[in-house]
């Protein structure tokens, strides 16, 4: 079975954005670089809900085609999910999916392939967390206090154990944690 990892950086208190979703307080270093494209040869799928791809799509990430060769960034040729109940369409190369997200998420890690890249937080997460749909979390802390913004975390509606499979420092201060879901 596919697994699903759900992964950002985020601050030390808990944000993947701050205030008006900026996100100016990310510390991107060689170490980083070289943590994302190891990751990114696992995996062959990406869930974004709509916000995280209208954030993405506004920094420029959705300029190409995403089942297109991202070639010289790290990010290999990937199909990318878009969860939104309030789109009509997708951009060419994006399958937008607009109702029971939690049923194409379990019907999709039952399909061969990669693992599984949950983008973002929000909605699609918590529900797919309820769900039990996640497998692992991965996180980027960063050494910065927001006070507020956009919560890596929203409430799952029930306790969820994890284990520890890896932590290490890098560049920045910043502390790379990955966890596994216990289930």
């Amino acid at each position: 079975m596919r697994t699903v990892t759900y992964g950002a950086a985020c601050s030390l208190d808990g944000f993947i954005a701050g205030n008006n979703d900026t996100f100016d307080w990310i510390h991107f270093s060689r170490d980083v670089e070289e943590v994302m494209a190891q990751y990114w040869s696992t995996v062959d799928a990406v869930l974004m809900g709509r916000r995280t791809w209208e954030f993405a799509a506004a920094q420029g990430m959705g300029d190409e085609p995403a089942s297109a060769s991202n070639e010289g960034s790290g990010i290999p040729a990937v199909t990318t999910y878009l969860f939104s109940r309030t789109l009509a369409e997708a951009p060419e190369g994006v399958e937008l999916i607009s109702s029971d997200a939690v049923g194409f998420v379990t019907r999709l890690k039952q399909q061969p392939g990669k693992g599984i890249c949950l983008m973002g937080g929000g909605d699609l997460a918590g529900s797919l967390f309820e769900a039990g749909a996640i497998d692992e979390i991965s996180l980027n802390v960063h050494p910065v206090l927001l006070g507020s913004g956009v919560p890596f975390f929203r409430d799952p509606g029930r306790r969820i154990s994890l284990e520890l499979t890896e932590s290490r420092t890098l560049d920045g201060g910043c502390v790379l944690m990955n966890y596994r879901v216990r289930t």
